[in-house]
């Protein structure tokens, strides 16, 4: 086996799995659902690709927590049947201390089965695949991004309003591509809030994989569940996360993914079909448009590259940032934007809760933590620079460069 391949995939588990706890206790419930099943994924991938792995006993009982809590957060939520709720409580306190394969996960499963007993036990339902929740998201929460507002609102928002005026269509299919944490599916959130839509969110990748359901099945319930919505003269929005993993470049598919991706296609031709005015509308979000198969591009009537917040974006975000945080004298807003020049949006949240750990930390060391009346230092210009010193943008230049050569190739704004 390769250990490089298989610590890569680890790595995503991780990483996926903290994105999940971190969005679990903010109470950010559907975005939770969706960073567990793609840890529960990557997991299961793991074994089914490396069975004499040392580690999968770990990963099996890491992904089948995981599993529980999906159906926990299902359950205290109202997503679930009362028949389905799980048996075992379980919080997101119980995967923090370690990897996405330690050993801090607690399972009945002292002797993990192996390849399809595992494939069988994780197999994830529609419910868990694909959530459903009122978007608490509006236009003034995203920041920056103007071109792309305007294109959503002559895509989505006008024809919604005054159908009788697009004597041609609108379009239904619409890419948002560019760099991770730059705003993609809080702009497809927005969009359902401000016309009181219904908002889809569906991770390409778990509906893709074999491991984790019937994706056919998967795909075709998703677009039918979809219409029926539309019986309320409510628009739908169809947020589909990772739709590289559905429309990459052909030629390496095993298994029934090519059933799935074809099943995609024909119902997004469905819906694009000139002669019917449904206001239903699939939203793709990929952070590697490169990988797409360009025959495909065309579903797509509106293609908008998300890129890195430029300086007056960054200055509105760390304006948002530090609003709760005591900061000292010497920090000026201007001088952190100038500072964070190529980073996104998501990297400049993390700088903001790093130096806030910064001054806890020291806090803490003080001894004075648990005195009430105790409280952390302002916090300095200096804490930030070191911060950024230490955390670099999650961006590179030559990623920035792939995104501008094909925008300036398929770009259809």
């Amino acid at each position: 086996m390769s250990v490089v391949a298989a610590k890569e995939l680890e790595d995503d588990a991780k990483k996926y799995a903290s994105e999940a706890i971190r969005l679990d206790s903010q109470g950010a419930h559907g975005m939770a659902i969706q960073m567990y099943q793609k840890a529960i994924s990557t997991l299961v991938k793991l074994v089914h690709l490396y069975p004499d792995y040392r580690l999968n006993r770990q990963y099996t009982e890491r992904a089948m927590a995981y599993q529980e809590r999906v159906k926990a957060i299902q359950a205290a939520h109202g997503l679930l049947p009362q028949d389905q709720a799980p048996e075992t409580d379980w919080t997101p306190q119980a995967t923090q201390g370690g990897s996405a394969g330690g050993n801090g996960a607690t399972s009945s499963t002292a002797n993990s089965p192996k390849g399809p007993q595992v494939v069988q036990q994780l197999k994830a339902s529609f419910n868990e695949l694909v959530i459903t929740e009122k978007p608490d998201v509006k236009w003034d929460d995203v920041i920056g991004l103007e071109d792309c507002k305007m294109a959503i609102r002559e895509s989505i928002v006008f024809p919604f309003l005054r159908p009788d005026l697009f004597k041609l269509g609108w379009p239904r299919g619409i890419l948002l591509y560019g760099p991770p944490g730059c705003g993609k599916t809080m702009i497809a959130a927005a969009t359902a809030a401000e016309i009181d839509g219904y908002f889809i969110s569906v991770d390409a990748a778990s509906i893709m994989s074999k491991w984790l359901g019937e994706g056919e099945k998967n795909v075709a319930k998703l677009f039918n569940n979809a219409r029926k919505m539309l019986a309320d003269n409510k628009p739908v929005i169809v947020f589909v996360d990772e739709i590289d993993s559905l429309l990459g470049t052909r030629g390496q598919e095993v298994g029934g993914e090519v059933r799935v991706r074809d099943q995609f296609l024909k119902e997004t031709d469905g819906i694009n079909d000139k002669g019917k005015n449904l206001h239903m509308y699939v939203i793709g979000a990929t952070n590697k448009p490169w990988t797409l198969d360009p025959p495909f591009l065309r579903r797509f009537g509106k293609r908008i590259h998300i890129p890195l917040p430029d300086n007056e974006a960054r200055m509105a975000q760390f304006r948002l940032y530090t609003a709760p945080l005591t900061l000292a004298d010497d920090v000026e807003l201007t001088t952190l934007a100038k500072l964070s020049e190529g980073y996104s949006g998501s990297d400049i949240k993390d700088i903001c809760q790093s130096v806030q750990l910064r001054v806890v930390r020291e806090l803490f060391k003080s001894g004075n933590a648990l005195d009430k009346d105790s409280t952390t230092r302002p916090i300095t210009l200096a804490d930030f620079k070191e911060i950024m010193r230490t955390r670099k943008p999650s961006v590179s230049p030559d990623m920035i460069r792939a995104y501008t050569q094909w925008t300036n190739t398929y770009s259809a704004l």
